[in-house]
């Protein structure tokens, strides 16, 4: 008699959900350091040697730093079905799958002034696309579930997109630009969280609160409407430029009035402006982070009140 009773509590002990022992370890910041001190070294060694065959661990290093740590951030967080491995896959499976399918679906894009919408519409549809796909059999689906798995799809997508912005900035006519490239990393390194990563988190959270604690997903109208929502911010996330040169323009009466007449800004106005637009990019900037930031978490206040009351209320009986 005891023999199948220990045959099955180990039965039903094997088929309970993994335990993640390595949550809130801090390996997310640890790694962070590290790869800082190591990127730090890299671009010494590569100075001193003007070793080109560097730039591509410079590219590496500097592009894949601050997402993987978002992966590792998350993989400290997450509970249920989900396991690191899949973390990891759906950090470089969408990170690759994302570049591409944004590229094929961009490619005829013109210049214009709805430009910068078309490509967030784009690019948040495949990575929610891809969201979809990867999250297919996680359980349970809550609203933090789906931040975490959505700012690590993010995190895959800005890294490959940073490898090839890094990669643009360093080849130049007169050789490798090694200025260039590091200031390029430095930017979309400190940027990273407030962009992909948060754009893809605020809708994985509506994407998975929306299945109500079920395993699969449901449709809910607000999906739509968050989608619609993160693609304008990344509109204007990716047009924080030009929307800071226009209100500097107009900010400043001179230069309006000189365009006005004589068709073009004295050195003297130009420089005005151009720094005004630096300080406006900047503020623009901060203001789309913190919008996506606060309705990152009304979104997940709102689905965590939904979750506790759904284990509050009474089971009904049969």
């Amino acid at each position: 008699m005891d023999e199948p009773q220990t045959a099955a509590a180990s039965g039903l002990a094997y088929s309970a959900p993994a335990s993640h022992p390595h949550h809130h370890h801090g390996w997310w910041w640890k790694t962070l350091l590290t790869g800082l001190a190591l990127w730090i070294l890299t671009i010494v060694v590569t100075a001193v040697t003007g070793n080109t065959n560097l730039i591509p661990t410079l590219i590496l290093l500097g592009s894949f730093l601050v997402p993987f740590c978002v992966v590792l951030f998350a993989i400290e967080r997450v509970t249920g079905s989900i396991s690191s491995l899949q973390l990891v896959l759906a950090f470089f499976i969408g990170g690759i799958f994302g570049v591409l399918g944004a590229s094929l679906l961009e490619v005829n894009l013109h210049q214009s002034w709805g430009l910068y919408l078309l490509v967030g519409l784009i690019e948040e549809f495949v990575k929610a696309v891809l969201l979809i796909i990867i999250g297919w059999r996680v359980v349970p689906k809550t609203a933090t579930q789906g931040a975490l798995l959505g700012a690590t799809v993010g995190a895959g997508f800005a890294a490959f997109e940073s490898a090839g912005y890094a990669f643009n900035a360093a080849i130049t006519s007169r050789g490798i630009d090694l200025i260039a490239l590091l200031q390029t990393e430095v930017l979309r390194a400190i940027l990273a969280p407030v962009g992909h990563v948060l754009w893809t988190a605020v809708l994985g959270a509506v994407l998975f609160g929306a299945a109500r604690g079920r395993t699969r997903f449901r449709f809910s109208i607000w999906i739509v409407v968050t989608y619609l929502g993160v693609s304008v911010l990344h509109g204007l996330w990716d047009s924080a430029g030009d929307l800071a040169a226009v209100i500097a323009l107009i900010a400043n009466g001179r230069a309006l009035e000189e365009l006005t007449t004589a068709g073009g800004l004295t050195a003297e106005t130009a420089n005005a402006v151009t720094a005004l637009a630096g300080i406006l990019y900047i503020v623009v900037l901060v203001v789309v982070a913190a919008g996506g930031l606060l309705t990152l978490w009304l979104i997940l206040r709102h689905y965590r009140r939904a979750e506790r009351a759904r284990a509050a209320a009474p089971v009904p009986s049969l």
